[in-house]
């Protein structure tokens, strides 16, 4: 496994394995059209979207380049995600106040 190294300006040279976005209104549209390519480009494995608004977790994949949705939980489900499959996640406790 390769170890990140700080570049210039203190940034990691490697791409993250995963990467969770946390949707609002207001960035969706970013979120979605323009940094999802980004991700692609720079090879990160997965990807969960979380819309608490919806109350929605959309969890990805990347494969031969392209995004491919591996599910998609919502509500009070309780969720085992790539890269965190071990673990079991209960959305419920997202959407808390």
């Amino acid at each position: 496994m390769k170890r990140p190294s700080l570049g210039e300006g203190n940034q990691f040279e490697l791409a993250p394995d995963w990467v969770c976005e946390i949707l609002s209104p207001s960035t969706v549209r970013l979120d979605k059209k323009q940094k999802l390519p980004v991700y692609a480009e720079f090879e990160t494995r997965c990807l969960w979207l979380l819309d608490p608004l919806a109350r929605a977790m959309e969890t990805f994949r990347l494969t031969s380049g392209k995004w491919l949705l591996t599910g998609f939980h919502s509500g009070d489900d309780k969720v085992r995600a790539e890269p965190f499959q071990e673990i079991e996640i209960e959305l419920a406790v997202l959407w808390s106040p």
